[in-house]
């Protein structure tokens, strides 16, 4: 049996259970609206052309250590399928980008971490001469074998090219990916 908070407040005169309801839902939806205008990172006007699909090899690393993943980038009709794997092929975020906007893609929990990660790739992998077009609104630089973004606060990444293909990807101050795609063995032939 459940206890009745409404009960509990004949029991205690200052109880403020049943006569706050509007003010505690009036503060449940200010955090939401907080939340949400937090989480906003950037990504370009329009989804930018890139070679698809991709597969790539994303090691995170922190002062606490580094970890491997996979990531596969797909074209999904109107959609970017982002599958971010461990190196078991166990899924740890899956995320469409439809419209400029993420949503989620199957019944994983949400994972801010690799949204922010498929952000950043987004800007790392676009080309070159679709930047100015697709980051308009953005404060961004560009110099020779890297880039950088900078968003209010809420978003810095920093990108150094290698000579390979691959790339180091800075994610805040304190968490780089180093990222390099996967050869499928269709190339070397």
């Amino acid at each position: 049996m459940l206890p009745n908070p409404s009960a509990a407040c004949g029991y205690w005169p200052n109880c403020a259970v049943a006569s706050n309801k509007p003010f505690t839902l009036a503060w449940l939806a200010l955090l939401l609206l907080l939340s949400g205008c937090a989480s906003q990172l950037p990504l370009p006007s329009e989804q930018p052309r890139l070679q698809l699909p991709l597969q790539l090899h994303i090691q995170a690393r922190n002062a606490s250590g580094s970890h491997d993943r996979l990531l596969v980038i797909q074209q999904e009709q109107q959609a970017l399928r982002w599958t971010l794997l461990t190196p078991l092929g166990v899924p740890v975020a899956r995320q469409l980008l439809i419209d400029g906007r993420w949503q989620a893609d199957g019944l994983l929990p949400p994972n801010a971490q690799a949204r922010e990660l498929f952000a950043a790739l987004l800007f790392a992998l676009t080309p070159d001469e679709q930047l100015d077009r697709l980051y308009a609104g953005q404060r961004w630089s560009r110099q020779q074998h890297a880039r950088r973004l900078e968003a209010g606060g809420s978003a810095s990444w920093h990108v150094r090219y290698r000579q390979d293909g691959s790339f180091q990807l800075d994610v805040g101050p304190r968490l780089t990916y180093g990222v390099a795609p996967l050869d499928n063995g269709a190339q070397s032939r």
